[in-house]
């Protein structure tokens, strides 16, 4: 077992099937999860850009959210769509800066796994796999930028390993139309292409988001998320989040989600009456408090 990471308790409950899109799509307020559904979470997910961060800067709530999340032994693993270089100081920061278990960049390709003082990266794709993949990766950007107007790669390109992002909120702006005309060039390419809150991101390979939850869950506790994952939140704030709220019971949308809502097709179970960091605090809040009343009331008996 890591050195430095909750372990989340064993679920006591029989197997369940992941669950799939709702019929009733819109999301209901965070405040309305009933209490056992709270008690019964193990551990957290969470989106980076947008769901703890406010321009590329972690909100003070999101932070002392994180800390509490420790302290309680709840384990918290950050997936997002930016690049190894740039989460992979976060990690090394120890967990006073950033208490995660691990940060999956890219869009689930590569782990960084804090184990007591190191931290271990680890790839989803061997290493022949991603030397291939890198002049495809090349070409492809070139492609984009040649033929789509405004399409500029994302400031943090250079941290990147295994995809190319085009930025489309972040330091530039593209329009819907020329967001759309990246995604299809990138699918025309054979890649997996989605949208975050700011960039565009595309990839070869089947990794994702989901597949990366998985992979967390069976490499930092020998577990299989499936088996229990309504027994875990996922946190998020965009489109590329949607494979995950689809799947996970206990999806929540921060209330700066709301901005996609012409392009969402999978909302999120529920949402959350703040944005960004503020909105990631007050889901570590109801878990917190839920968790003291299971223990006052155990107390009790």
């Amino acid at each position: 077992m890591l050195v430095g990471c909750p372990v989340p308790v064993k679920p006591a409950q029989p197997r369940q099937s992941p669950a799939m899109p709702r019929a009733d799509p819109r999301p209901r307020p965070l405040a309305e999860v009933p209490l056992p559904g709270w008690q019964a979470v193990v551990g957290l997910f969470t989106d980076i850009d947008d769901t703890l961060t406010r321009d590329g800067v972690i909100e003070p709530p999101a932070l002392d959210a994180l800390q509490a999340l420790n302290d309680a032994g709840v384990p918290v693993i950050a997936i997002t769509g930016r690049p190894l270089g740039w989460s992979e100081p976060f990690v090394r920061l120890g967990p006073d800066a950033w208490p995660l278990c691990a940060i999956v960049a890219e869009n689930g390709a590569v782990a960084l796994i804090r184990d007591g003082d190191r931290v271990l990266t680890e790839y989803a794709q061997d290493e022949a796999t991603r030397a291939c993949n890198a002049g495809r990766l090349r070409q492809v950007l070139a492609r984009i930028v040649g033929e789509v107007p405004g399409a500029t790669p994302a400031r943090d390109s250079a941290g990147r390993v295994t995809d190319i992002a085009i930025d489309h909120s972040e330091h530039s702006h593209l329009g819907a139309n020329e967001i759309a005309q990246v995604v299809a060039l990138m699918q025309q390419e054979g890649m997996t292409a989605t949208v975050s809150s700011i960039h565009i991101n595309g990839w070869f390979g089947s990794h994702d988001k989901l597949s990366a939850a998985r992979w967390m869950v069976r490499r930092l506790f020998a577990r299989d998320l499936d088996a229990e994952i309504a027994r875990w939140i996922y946190v998020g704030d965009s489109t590329n989040d949607q494979l995950l709220f689809a799947h996970f019971p206990l999806s929540v949308g921060v209330a700066n989600l709301r901005r996609f809502a012409a392009e969402l097709h999978t909302w999120p179970a529920w949402i959350a009456q703040a944005e960004r960091g503020e909105g990631f605090a007050e889901v570590a809040r109801a878990l917190l408090r839920a968790r003291g009343a299971q223990v006052a009331a155990a107390a009790g008996r």
